[in-house]
């Protein structure tokens, strides 16, 4: 094996562009393994643990662990890092010999910004957000792994600056027509929506988009927020938010099961506007109904949500007696297969515990192509969420998957999730994913029910 192994001293790059980065060199056929990232004490161990000999490096150095089977491979990746840290200098940035911001405060002085969004470590994630709500600016927290008391002080700050705290952890937004974090694409219209949930605010907000009626601003608050320790403290002020804003009619919360006391004070808020709750638990209605009751509430016809059968030729379900396997990227989404299916074994990997120095599952696959290749027998249900941020071409990874595990009498289910205008293309993908034989399903629940039927006919 071949390796290169560079420390770039204060060179930063965000942790989502990093992401890419290493998922991109990862995906040539001669890299065996790519570790781009910010030299912290965590991607520093896990580089070590690869085998990687480094150099003394800090925090605020980029580390580039590159190990390939040829030199000329190893040669072909360094090109290949080079042209990618190309791709992604910022457009708009400063020129000349005028030097960049070196904090947000001052970044937010140059540019007349209005929100910052914060892609770093969580253990650094707190002093940049802070610095950003006494700024002036709301802030959007992709970082994950942010401790509860710091998100407390984060959202009461930004309470007194009268700005907006999105996260920790939020991984999806849409303010005025633009996508931040993991967004699809989605059409213009009435409904605005509240998230404490990324991929769940994806299933309903693509479902609308489906449907042809559009959104207004997707608000994520983070997955904790509607929690007895966060006590939606960005969520009433995201409905308020809405509230005021003349172009949207109607409101969907969505949330992973809430606090009960949280969930019954968010919703006696007195709001104009009307509220569709999505808020997963026993006795709740799933995602895909709740979008449902809002189209039914704007006077739009509910259509039929596509979906693709298992293709002829190849068998409707496993035989014999069969186990059910979720693996899924989406926590919200993984939640709600739970509930619907109401049975097996569900696996988040998109939870902090798998994305702890490594890549979040919506852009790298390997840890779910290595857990279906595990499963022996039974069904298979896992969703792909389409959309930016997201892999540019899921099903070039996971086609090959699922075939073998058709192969070896494994049924696979696949909830869909994303939009006509997502890059990757929604139709293209189904129907690759859908010829390597799943059954593919745009609603989650209704992946969720097919795959609890393939077991019940199974014997399951």
């Amino acid at each position: 094996m071949n390796d290169l192994v560079e420390v770039r001293a204060g060179v930063y790059h965000d942790s989502v562009s990093l992401m890419r980065v290493s998922q991109a060199l990862t995906s040539r056929p001669e890299v065996a393994v790519a570790v781009v990232a910010m030299a912290t004490e965590l991607n520093v161990g896990l580089a070590r643990d690869l085998g990687f000999e480094l150099p003394p490096a800090t925090p605020g150095d980029l580390l580039v662990a590159i190990r390939a089977s040829s030199p000329a491979g190893l040669e072909e990746a360094a090109a290949e890092l080079e042209r990618q840290f190309a791709e992604r200098v910022p457009a708009g940035g400063t020129s000349g010999t005028q030097a960049p911001p070196r904090t947000v405060r001052a970044a937010a002085r140059a540019w007349d910004a209005t929100l910052a969004l914060v892609s770093v470590p969580g253990e650094h994630a707190f002093p940049e957000a802070l610095d950003a709500i006494e700024a002036g600016l709301s802030v959007m927290v992709f970082s994950d792994n942010v401790p509860v008391e710091q998100e407390v002080v984060l959202k009461d700050r930004a309470l007194a600056r009268g700005v907006l705290v999105m996260g920790p952890d939020c991984g999806t937004a849409v303010i005025g027509g633009a996508g931040l974090g993991f967004a699809n694409v989605l059409r213009p219209g009435p409904v605005g929506v509240v998230a404490a949930s990324g991929t769940g605010a994806q299933q309903v907000t693509s479902l609308l988009d489906l449907a042809g009626a559009g959104v207004s601003h997707l608000i994520g608050v983070g997955g904790r927020d509607l929690s007895a320790a966060v006590g939606g403290r960005s969520t009433i002020r995201a409905l308020r938010a809405l509230d005021e804003d003349p172009a949207t009619e109607l409101i969907v919360l969505v949330s992973k099961p809430p606090a009960p006391e949280v969930a019954r004070a968010v919703q006696e808020l007195g709001l104009s506007t009307p509220v569709v709750p999505a808020l997963l638990g026993p006795g709740q209605d799933d995602l895909t109904a709740a979008t449902e009751k809002a189209l039914r509430a704007l006077g739009r016809d509910v259509p039929e949500w596509p979906s693709w059968p298992v293709p002829p030729g190849v068998a409707p379900g496993p035989a014999g007696h069969a186990a059910l396997r979720g693996l899924y990227s989406g926590g919200t989404l993984c939640t709600e297969a739970a509930l619907v299916a109401g049975t097996g074994e569900f696996t988040d990997f998109g939870d902090d515990e798998y994305t702890r120095g490594r890549p979040h599952p919506m852009i790298d696959p390997a840890l779910r192509l290595e857990a279906i290749s595990a499963v022996e027998s039974g069904v298979v249900l896992l969703d792909v969420v389409l959309g930016h941020g997201s892999d540019p071409d899921p099903s070039a990874w996971l086609a090959p998957a699922i075939a073998e595990a058709g192969a070896r009498g494994v049924a696979v289910v696949v909830a869909l999730v994303g939009t006509d205008g997502d890059p990757q293309g929604l139709r293209a993908q189904a129907a690759r994913l859908n010829e390597a034989g799943a059954a593919v399903f745009t609603s989650n629940a209704a992946a969720a029910r097919h795959a609890r039927l393939l077991l019940s006919r199974a014997g399951g």
